[in-house]
């Protein structure tokens, strides 16, 4: 005669083993969903580093992008709103893109420390190159990928808010005027250029000149 304390026994651990059974079963999926997505992660990574030299084909195919997602704004004749969102996003961009890596008034505030990126005011100061707050890289990747974004968002009508476009153009006209006349404000104030065409150059001739001057047998 079977024990009835076995008999309850044996599918209690029959039922606690059975949910072992999938866990095992879904183990090996995620070391492969890893690699993959590493891999992907680091082709991704290789394709950057390999566009970081050609500045001139990337500007180009975002400004394809760009038309690409006006064009589809203007078909649809809707999605002002993310269009808004998405010009205060590269307004906030160029300021990070014209703007020193340390901020000169601050800098002024704190009594003028001698850091590396600060900028020279006089011309007896140590020359040291212009580094920007956001390089051209970052800012190139992070307005591509918002254009890309807002172009997949114009395929959901949630975003797609009800809005008197004219006051958005308005208002943003209005901030990028105020913004940019506070930054030009502070390239004259400062005595500093974010570009680098128009600047003096050495190089080929300064060489040429110096093999010039060398005495010849």
């Amino acid at each position: 005669m079977m024990d009835p304390g076995t008999s309850t026994s044996a599918p209690a651990a029959a039922a606690a083993a059975a949910p072992a059974a999938p866990s095992a079963a879904a183990s090996p999926a995620s070391p492969a969903v890893s690699r993959w997505a590493f891999a992907v992660s680091q082709r991704y990574q290789h394709l950057l580093d390999r566009s970081v030299p050609h500045a001139q084909r990337r500007w180009v195919a975002t400004l394809a992008v760009a038309c690409v997602y006006l064009v589809r704004v203007y078909f649809v004749e809707g999605f002002y709103i993310v269009t808004y969102a998405l010009g205060i996003y590269m307004l906030n961009l160029l300021i990070g893109f014209l703007s020193p890596q340390v901020d000169p008034e601050l800098q002024e505030l704190a009594g003028g420390g001698g850091g590396g990126g600060s900028l020279p005011t006089r011309g007896s100061d140590e020359f040291r190159p212009f580094v920007r707050r956001l390089p051209e890289f970052k800012c190139w990747l992070q307005i591509t990928w918002a254009f890309v974004i807002a172009f997949v968002v114009t395929f959901f009508s949630v975003f797609d808010v009800p809005v008197f476009w004219p006051v958005l153009l308005f208002y943003w006209v209005m901030l990028f005027t105020l913004t940019m006349r506070r930054q030009i404000m502070l390239m004259v104030k400062y005595k500093y250029v974010p570009f680098t065409f128009g600047k003096r150059r050495y190089g080929k001739r300064a060489s040429s000149t110096d093999s010039a001057s060398l005495p010849r047998d």
